[in-house]
């Protein structure tokens, strides 16, 4: 009865499956085997599986909360992960960390490098802005700029060969900021909610198991309770507090430092595609000559992003990736 579910219209028999699901890598409550994709459903982790001949497209999609577009208030982005498949059916995953569904986009782009992992309308958002860009760049670099520019290309394309160090990089920094911020009252105001939504679901058993009809909605309401914040990723756990998460965090800053060591063209702790990405994008713009220039012009344009500022998508979600990074460096 727990045999993982077949979507798509190719089969695989039961034995491949079972094997192939055991050995997968996991990201979250997803999978990824040699075989198949094997994803969640509301409740159950790796309950569907999906031959990887099967699989046409796979992007993230990131819900928010009107706290999390204002990054006030307790709740925050709600992340999935869309498989699209045979005739154009889709499936969503939800996750409860962003990172882990970057890390599987990221392994899925080793794994099946010619199935698209953005969206149709990404892709065709990304070519506007490619188009629009293009307008912005200077038709020829000096070669002081265009030096600068192959060493930033280079490092770039180092970087893009480590997805998982740099996305750890860069989720650890999300994670502390994230926690500098919380008001330390939300954690617990959600932990009492939580707790008495273990009580009254509890009472609301106990009610039916006699035969009252009250009793189921206790239920409802303890279990409202507890699903909801326990998803907003505020109670304190093994995993979610300060310590944790700033040990999480200088081992991200080892892992990076390990990686590139000292002689990278910006301090490891920025070591990001992204960050490098938007500094190539200075250059080609004329805003700067050096390496050591473009990113003065990175950070500058990064401290003028507050909250007020209005963005397009492509740029809030580049943002929302490497702004933790600086802030966290007090952008040193």
């Amino acid at each position: 009865m727990f045999a993982p579910i077949q979507l798509g219209s190719v089969s695989l028999d039961k034995e491949t499956v079972k094997l192939d699901r055991k050995k997968c890598h996991r990201f979250g409550p997803c999978g990824v085997g040699e075989k198949a994709l094997y994803l969640n459903t509301l409740f159950l982790e790796r309950r569907l599986y999906l031959p990887l001949q099967s699989v046409r497209r796979v992007f993230k999609r990131v819900a928010m909360s009107k706290g999390g577009f204002s990054g006030k208030g307790v709740f925050g982005t709600m992340p999935y992960l869309v498989v699209e498949y045979d005739d154009g059916r889709q499936t969503q995953c939800n996750f409860k960390h962003e990172e882990d569904v970057d890390r599987m986009l990221a392994y899925l782009a080793k794994v099946l490098p010619d199935v698209p992992l953005h969206s149709t309308a990404a892709e065709r958002r990304l070519r506007e802005r490619d188009e629009k860009e293009a307008k912005r760049y200077l038709e020829k670099l000096t070669p002081e700029a265009e030096a600068a520019r192959q060493t930033l290309e280079k490092a770039k394309a180092f970087l893009d060969q480590e997805p998982e160090i740099t996305n750890r990089l860069a989720a650890a920094a999300k994670a502390k900021r994230t926690n500098e911020r919380t008001n330390p009252a939300y954690k617990w105001v959600a932990l009492v909610i939580v707790i008495a939504g273990i009580i009254a679901a509890a009472f609301g058993v106990q009610k039916l198991f006699t035969h009252d009809t009250s009793g189921i909605y206790f239920t409802l309401l303890g279990l409202a309770g507890i699903l909801m914040f326990s998803s907003a990723q505020v109670l304190p756990t093994a995993r979610n507090n300060r310590k944790v998460i700033t040990q999480e965090w200088e081992a991200a800053k080892a892992a990076i430092y390990n990686l590139v060591g000292d002689d990278f063209p910006v301090p490891y702790w920025y070591a990001h595609p992204i960050v490098l990405q938007r500094m190539i994008r200075v250059l080609r713009e004329g805003r700067a000559q050096t390496v050591e220039e473009a990113l003065s012009v990175v950070k500058e344009d990064l401290k003028a992003l507050t909250a007020d500022v209005q963005v397009e998508q492509e740029e809030y979600d580049e943002v929302v990736v490497i702004k933790p990074m600086f802030l966290l460096q007090d952008y040193q």
